[in-house]
C-alpha cells in the first residue's frame, strides 16, 4: 500500500514531468474535473461504496480540494493506483495528485522529484494475525509466512524487523490490500504486514473480525500524506493549504454544520482570514477568497472526516492518537493563515 522500490526506473520520468506539468491548476481548470489517484480500495480511506462511488478519509480530502478549486466537491474523477503504478501515474501526469496512503521518504522526496505537501497520517507498519495462531508478539513470528505486498519497502521494514531479531520468514509477496487480505483469510500466509491502519481497515470488513488480532509492535515510521510532482510550487501549495484549512477549522470550533454562523458572526481574525470574510488569501493562490469555506463544505474539518471514515465510532476504530490535534498532544498543526 505505501512505498515504491523502484526508484531509479522513475526518476528521469519524474524530472520530465515536473518541468511538463507546471500549470497544473490551469489543466485542473481547463478540463473542469481533478484527476485524483486513490486506492485500489482500501475502506475507510478509498473505496467505491454500493453506487460505485469513492468514499473514504482519504476521499474526502480530494473532494475538499475540487471544493476549494473548482467550486464543486463532486467534480473529482478517482483513479485507482496499486502500490507499484501509483509513482508513475503521478508522475506521467495520468494524475493531478496522489492521495492514497503513500508514505514519505527521503528517496520518493528527493530522487522521485515527488513533493509530499503534508501528513494527514502519522501510521507506522504493523501485523495482524488469527488469534489461533497464538502469539503475542511479532517477535513470535520465527519461521511465519508473512504476506507482503511487493514494490513497497514494507519489505524492507519487515527483512530489517527479522534481522535486528535474528528470527526468520517466508514471505508471500501480493499485488495491493484486496489480495493480501485474502490469501491471508484463505491460510496462504500466517500473518499480514502492512500500515496499522491498513491492517485495522481490513480487518473491519472481515466477517469475523474478532479473530484477529493486530500485534502490538509498530516497526516503522510512516507519515502518510498528499503528493504532487516537483516544480509545481502554485499546486503544491494549493493542496497543502487546503489540507491545512481543514486542520485550522477543527482547531478554531469551524464544522460543516456552524460554518455559515461562524463566517457571519466571528470576530477572531484568523477564522476571518481562513474563511474569507477578511483579506484575500485566496489571490495569492490563483483562488478566490472563499477556497478554504468551500473545502471545510465539503465533509468538515479534519476531524470531523477523520471520525466519519475511520474513528472510534466505525467499524475501523482507529483513535487520534498520533492525529490529534497538538493541542490535544498529537502532531497535527496546521501553520497561521496570515
Amino acid at each position: 500500500m505505501k512505498k515504491s522500490v523502484f526508484l531509479g526506473t522513475l526518476s528521469a520520468a519524474a524530472v520530465v514531468a515536473g518541468i511538463a506539468g507546471a500549470g497544473t491548476l490551469d489543466d485542473v481548470k481547463a478540463r473542469g474535473e481533478l484527476i485524483c489517484g486513490s486506492n485500489t480500495g482500501l475502506t475507510g480511506f478509498g473505496a467505491p461504496d454500493a453506487n460505485g462511488q469513492y468514499q473514504g478519509f482519504d476521499a474526502a480530502l480530494c473532494k475538499a480540494l475540487a471544493a476549494a478549486v473548482l467550486g464543486d466537491a463532486s467534480k473529482v474523477k478517482f483513479v485507482p493506483t496499486t502500490g507499484e503504478t501509483r509513482f508513475t501515474a503521478l508522475a506521467s501526469g495520468e494524475v493531478d495528485v496522489l492521495i492514497r496512503n503513500s508514505t514519505w521518504t527521503f528517496s520518493r522526496d528527493v530522487d522521485l522529484k515527488f513533493d509530499f505537501v503534508a501528513v494527514n497520517y502519522y501510521d507506522g507498519q504493523g501485523f495482524m494475525v488469527k488469534k489461533d495462531l497464538g502469539v503475542s508478539s511479532a517477535k513470535e513470528l520465527d519461521g511465519a509466512t508473512i504476506c507482503i505486498q511487493t514494490g513497497t519497502t514494507t519489505e524492507l521494514n519487515l527483512a530489517d524487523f527479522f534481522k535486528a531479531n535474528n528470527i526468520s520468514y517466508t514471505p508471500v509477496n501480493i499485488a495491493d490490500d484486496s489480495e493480501g487480505q485474502r490469501q491471508y483469510l484463505a491460510g496462504a500466509c500466517d500473518a499480514y504486514t502492512t500500515d496499522a491502519s491498513g491492517l485495522a481497515a481490513s480487518r473491519a470488513t472481515m466477517p469475523d473480525a474478532e479473530n484477529h488480532i493486530i500485534l502490538p509492535e509498530i516497526i516503522s515510521k510512516e507519515p502518510l500524506g498528499p503528493v504532487v510532482r516537483h516544480g509545481d510550487n502554485q499546486w503544491g501549495d494549493i493542496v497543502r493549504w487546503t489540507y491545512f484549512a481543514l486542520v485550522a477549522a477543527e482547531e478554531y470550533g469551524v464544522n460543516k454544520a456552524n460554518l455559515e454562523e461562524v463566517a457571519a458572526t466571528t470576530t477572531n481574525p484568523e477564522i476571518k482570514r481562513l474563511l474569507g470574510t477578511e483579506g484575500d488569501l485566496g489571490a495569492m493562490l490563483g483562488l478566490d477568497k472563499e477556497f478554504a469555506k468551500r473545502a471545510i463544505a465539503a465533509n468538515g474539518n479534519y476531524g470531523e472526516i477523520f471520525e466519519a471514515n475511520i474513528g472510534s465510532g466505525t467499524p475501523i476504530g482507529l483513535a487520534r492518537g498520533l492525529n490529534a490535534l497538538w493541542t490535544q498532544g498529537g502532531l497535527q498543526y496546521a501553520p497561521p493563515f496570515r
